[in-house]
């Protein structure tokens, strides 16, 4: 009678864990990844373009991103959104690539980076358990509208808070996994 429900529930569990692991390849470790930049938005053609729309990036070395724009006529706008966010990268162009060395990243920067890792993963468990605490509330309006049984409402619930649990350590594993990268880098 619920499994249309938990089956939901279960959906959206899944999408706050993409959504974390989303959220960690953004946070900056010791090597080198696209997906530091790829988000960018670099104002191109006239209009605001995420910037793996306008250029491949590369790793040729753990410690630098090689970003090759499609287009010569876009490579200044791609340096200047590279200056104005908040990564402290300096890029270093030839007219047609870009270069961005990662310089080494402090123990202090670590900790904070750790730091701003973990508040992501608790972000994610309070919306983990706002899922759990909707998807529950549905199962027991949706029971008592069909009359159905005190079991068979309990049952769903515990399933529900049991894919909560599961979910969570898999959220702790993916943060565990980010602070070694981020500590050890």
């Amino acid at each position: 009678m619920f499994d249309a429900d938990i089956a939901e529930a279960k959906s959206k569990f899944d999408k706050a864990v993409l959504a974390l692991a989303n959220a960690f390849s953004h946070i900056r470790t010791g090597r080198a990844s696209p997906a530091m930049v790829e988000h960018l938005q670099v104002e191109a053609y006239g209009v605001m373009t995420p910037l793996n729309q306008l250029a491949s990036i590369t790793v040729p070395e753990p410690t630098q991103l090689a970003i090759k724009a499609y287009d010569k006529t876009v490579v200044k706008a791609i340096e200047k959104s590279i200056v104005a966010s908040n990564l402290g990268l300096a890029p270093s162009s030839d007219g047609h690539t870009i270069r961005l060395q990662l310089p080494p990243l402090s123990q202090e920067r670590r900790k904070q980076l750790a730091g701003q890792a973990k508040d992501e993963n608790e972000k994610t468990k309070v919306a983990m358990r706002n899922i759990r605490r909707d998807a529950i509330k549905h199962v027991e309006t949706k029971g008592k509208e069909a009359k159905a049984s005190e079991d068979l409402i309990k049952k769903s619930k515990e399933k529900i808070d049991a894919m909560l649990k599961e979910h969570e350590q898999l959220a702790e594993k993916k943060l565990a996994e980010k602070t070694k990268d981020i500590l050890e880098g």
